[in-house]
């Protein structure tokens, strides 16, 4: 054997100690429900010590391939492996034992219970008799915080908690079971900057101690700061993995898609446009005060601030959700009756609220129930709904919406967050309204769903319909709205025209600087 192959072999086995070996690998999986194949051999390898982002449009099999890591569901085929030994996550609590923790978009902690309570309940320390020993339960949860970097207090209860604090009890109960594998849904979806930029923190000491991180989100610009490994869904179907720094948006985008998204573009500036809405010193004591402005025709009004701004309560206080203590609302120059919805309505206001599951849809209803909703006067006759009238309408929406669903028929809760969002737009949309008030338009929904709803604005205002729009992501702001107004603690701020509006202008009058000190 000649010595130059000798020297290659152990240059080999070498290099073979060197490589990483993958914490946690899925090969080939493949999981159907019916005739739907969620997944169709999917593999991914997450590493130690990285943050690997899992990207896809809604349906592409992101939710179905988190459901296998938690146990919730088991893959038909394909294999798991966890430090190199193959195992079955046939539950959630053997996910637990293996070490694999998800974080939900939503944390369901126990509101009366205290934090330390939350992040051991089931399996508190216990004193001579059985006894729950708090004060060492206080001193493991302190301790758990400590390990990520933040300061929570372990005794006061979990009730009033942001959200942002309620994923770092999440993560924190995750630690505490010693989690190998944390698993990111949607952390950020309702998170300020401010708390964004703490759970980033929080990401890069877990990566520092050891930890993989999946990484699930619609905001590819946070994926790109976040993360150093990117993997593509679509369709059920694995595409692609890859170095982020090998990689970018545009790219990454097309994989998610099969196409090139273009961005759409406001076609309104409707400055010469007729006022549809006027409101007037509206105030709520203790929400908002002396707010005034105004929507013309044929025009995309963006409400931007940072959350607890007062943007929601002013556009429900406009449709007549919330009572207001003073000011007044006018829609075509006609005073609108305070406090009533019906009256909203009446008058040609749609509102497409933040809450799609909980305040916009009937999760249990049909989907064409749901899409003629806010129209069964006019699909009624002798006081009965006409189906055929209500399946008609559902069925233009649809096609319009361009909605993705198997049946009319089947409940709306079987769409995804996209499609579920189409069909509060084919419910208000129906009514044809003069203004349409629209609260986080695209929050968790996918690249390619969101460029449609962004078209469907761009759309309604060439049509001359008055758009206000509540939106957190200033890319969605800048991109497609005409007039930006900037709330901060419950007061209009400033105001800013599409050409003059920037990222910076805008988070600095909405911290509550000047505009004239900006420099």
């Amino acid at each position: 054997m000649s010595e130059g192959f000798i020297d290659g072999a152990a240059d080999a086995a070498r290099d073979s100690l060197d490589t990483p070996k993958p914490l946690l690998v899925v090969e080939h999986a493949k999981k159907s429900f019916g005739a739907v194949h969620a997944l169709n051999d999917v593999s991914i390898e997450l590493f130690r010590g990285e943050a690997h982002a899992l990207l896809g449009e809604n349906g592409a099999g992101k939710s179905t391939l988190v459901k296998i890591f938690a146990g919730v569901h088991q893959p038909d085929s394909g294999s798991i492996f966890l430090d190199g030994v193959r195992v079955q996550l046939s539950s959630p609590a053997a996910a637990r034992d293996a070490g694999v923790s998800v974080i939900y978009q939503e944390p369901t902690l126990f509101p009366d219970l205290t934090v330390a309570e939350n992040i051991f309940m089931g399996r508190q320390p216990l004193r001579s008799g059985r006894r729950i020993n708090r004060s060492e339960m206080t001193k493991l949860t302190k301790d758990a915080f400590d390990r990520l970097g933040v300061t929570i207090d372990p005794s006061r209860a979990a009730r009033g908690l942001s959200v942002a604090d309620q994923q770092i009890v999440e993560i924190a109960k995750s630690i505490s079971f010693n989690a190998q594998v944390i698993i990111m849904d949607e952390p950020t979806a309702a998170l300020t900057e401010v708390e964004v930029a703490r759970l980033f923190d929080v990401v890069k000491t877990l990566r520092a101690q050891g930890a993989a991180i999946m990484y699930v989100s619609h905001r590819l610009s946070e994926v790109f700061d976040i993360c150093q490994r990117v993997t593509i869904l679509r369709d059920g179907a694995f595409v692609k993995t890859a170095l982020i720094g090998e990689t970018n948006i545009d790219d990454v985008i097309r994989s998610m898609v099969g196409r090139d998204v273009v961005a759409a573009q406001s076609a309104g500036g409707g400055t010469d446009g007729a006022n549809v809405l006027e409101v007037e010193r509206l105030t709520r004591e203790g929400i908002f005060t002396d707010i005034s402005f105004n929507v013309r025709a044929g025009e995309i009004v963006a409400l931007a601030g940072l959350v607890g701004a007062g943007r929601t309560e002013v556009a429900r206080g406009i449709f007549g959700i919330d009572r207001i203590d003073a000011g007044t609302v006018k829609i075509d120059g006609k005073k609108l009756k305070s406090g009533s919805p019906v009256a909203a309505m009446n008058a040609g206001i749609g509102f497409v609220p933040e809450d799609r599951r909980q305040q916009g849809l009937v999760m249990e209803m049909a989907i064409d129930r749901n899409v003629a909703l806010a129209s069964l006067r006019g699909l009624s006759h002798l006081g009965f709904i006409r189906k055929s009238s209500e399946r008609k309408m559902a069925f233009d929406w649809s096609a319009r919406l361009r909605l993705k669903y198997g049946r009319l028929s089947n409940t709306v809760m079987t769409l995804s967050g996209g499609n579920q969002q189409k069909v509060v737009l084919a419910k208000w949309l129906a009514r044809e309204p003069r203004l349409l008030i629209i609260d986080e338009p695209t929050r968790g929904i996918d690249i390619g769903t969101k460029a449609e709803v962004h078209r469907l604005l761009t759309e309604l205002v060439k049509q001359g319909v008055a758009v206000l729009m509540i939106s957190s992501e200033m890319p969605e702001v800048l991109q497609i709205s005409d007039r930006i107004l900037v709330l901060c603690e419950g007061r209009l701020i400033d105001e800013f025209s599409r050409e003059e509006a920037n990222e910076t202008s805008i988070m600095r009058a909405a911290t509550g600087l000047a505009r004239t000190s900006a420099a």
